[in-house]
């Protein structure tokens, strides 16, 4: 356990919920027990997300979870990865007098993930999804009296109150290591998390978001979770994924919420 302690307990640990230290240290333990190396060469190296944020994602209480959304891995820019899935820590407001902000745009899965709830809230149609249908979307969401939100963190705010924890098939990303392969070292860990999961009374809904995370479907206790699959957001054909519309569209993500 030395080595897991100097590498996350007194720096990482802390941005996540009390509830769910114990259960983070023994998905640390199953890391460390399918590759002894794998933790102490990610301490010696450098890696996304930064500022200590690799369990950003557990700030979500553990009795609050009530949806696990599984995405790929972090966002490959520093100022973009914040430790919570598709989260993009360089977007700021989500609109521009043009349609999406240019922040939005550039966060391919963010983008797509805006479009289908626009999609599902009928406010946009599917057909015509580009920067003319946006437009007066924009003004409206822009308006005074809009009940619109304006930024990614009213987003994750909106996501956080349904009971979203946000995570990622591999929590983090480095440009020499593929991220199957880094995905694949961070299994044990979600086999541990989704375990103490399933132990409760109601067990939270699964979405697993492309490929790499469909292989989560194989881990022991996952058949106990209600499932949702679908191709993941930086696929065009997301915006139109009827699945996704029914989960997300009578959330209303999109208006303020308490």
């Amino acid at each position: 356990m030395s080595s897991i302690i100097s590498f996350a307990i007194h720096s990482t640990l802390k941005l996540a919920d009390p509830s769910w230290e114990p259960i983070l240290l023994r998905g640390l333990e199953a890391v460390a027990a399918a590759d002894p190396h794998y933790l102490p060469n990610l301490a010696e190296d450098s890696y996304l997300p930064t500022e200590n944020r690799l369990f950003a994602a557990f700030a979500q209480p553990l009795d609050k979870v009530r949806y696990v959304l599984v995405g790929e891995g972090p966002y490959p820019r520093a100022e973009s990865a914040t430790g919570v899935c598709f989260m993009d820590g360089a977007v700021g407001s989500l609109w521009s007098e043009a349609g999406l902000s240019k922040q939005v745009n550039r966060a391919t899965s963010l983008r797509n993930f805006m479009k289908m709830l626009l999609v599902a809230d009928g406010q946009l149609d599917i057909a015509q999804t580009g920067g003319a249908a946006l437009a007066p979307i924009a003004a409206k969401a822009l308006a005074a009296n809009s009940t619109m939100i304006q930024t990614l963190a009213d987003l994750q705010h909106n996501l956080t109150r349904h009971g979203f924890l946000l995570l990622n098939a591999a929590l983090v990303f480095r440009p020499h290591v593929p991220p199957v392969k880094e995905a694949k070292a961070w299994r044990p860990f979600l086999q541990v998390v989704l375990s103490a999961l399933a132990q409760r009374e109601a067990p939270a809904k699964l979405v697993l978001w492309g490929k790499i995370a469909e292989q989560l479907q194989a881990l022991p206790d996952v058949d106990r979770f209600p499932q949702i699959v679908s191709e993941h957001p930086y696929n065009l054909s997301f915006i139109g994924n009827a699945g996704m519309q029914k989960l997300f569209g009578a959330m209303h993500l999109l208006e303020r919420q308490p």
